[in-house]
């Protein structure tokens, strides 16, 4: 088990002096005072971090959850893989992926405002095409199994806008976001890093 223990218990970034300065002009926190202190808090919060290091600790089965999650992105429009991993973490409350997964939809083009909508997509149909709507349901359904299974019309709907083999990386992709979640959550991943970089 990896500890860590160097992080200051029980003083604010703004108490230490190292987090955001004011802006003695207008009275407000500045941009980049705002970005050097969550940048502070995440650093704190991960050197605080106590519970194992998955991929040092078991290095095989991260690797072969690595490979199971490239193979089921394959041949998958990009952008319909980033929001099925943004709703599947909305649902799991997995902070670390839904940064993560919003920061990369955001590098390769998505906008603003569909980010912002994926986690009432049914109030907002109208952001999302009737394929990438198929596909959150879906996640949906896959990612809340326990709540009722898979009904009939949601799997019926996703298999009319994807064919066997597109569906079968959707389902894959749903499984490997679920999966990631839960190693996330369960190892106390900090939101704002990124152990790919």
């Amino acid at each position: 088990m990896t500890t860590n223990t160097t992080a200051a218990h029980g003083t604010s970034a703004i108490e230490s002096g190292i987090g955001p300065a004011i802006d003695s002009g207008i009275g407000s926190v500045t941009d980049s005072a705002i970005g050097s202190g969550i940048d502070y808090a995440i650093a704190a919060a991960e050197a605080a971090r106590t519970r194992l290091d998955f991929a040092k600790s078991a290095p095989k089965v991260f690797r072969a959850i690595v490979g199971f999650d490239a193979a089921a992105r394959e041949g998958l429009d990009p952008a319909l893989v980033e929001l099925i991993q943004i709703r599947a973490s909305h649902l799991n409350h997995c902070a670390y992926c839904l940064h993560m997964h919003t920061n990369d939809a955001r590098k390769a083009g998505e906008s603003e405002d569909r980010l912002h909508m994926v986690a009432v997509w049914r109030e907002a149909r109208h952001f999302f095409t009737e394929r990438e709507q198929a596909a959150l349901a879906l996640t949906e359904a896959v990612t809340l199994v326990a709540d009722g299974g898979i009904p009939d019309e949601v799997y019926t709907q996703a298999a009319a806008h994807f064919d066997d083999g597109e569906l079968a990386h959707v389902l894959a992709l749903i499984m490997t976001i679920n999966t990631w979640n839960r190693v996330a959550l369960a190892t106390g991943k900090v939101a704002g890093t990124d152990e790919r970089k």
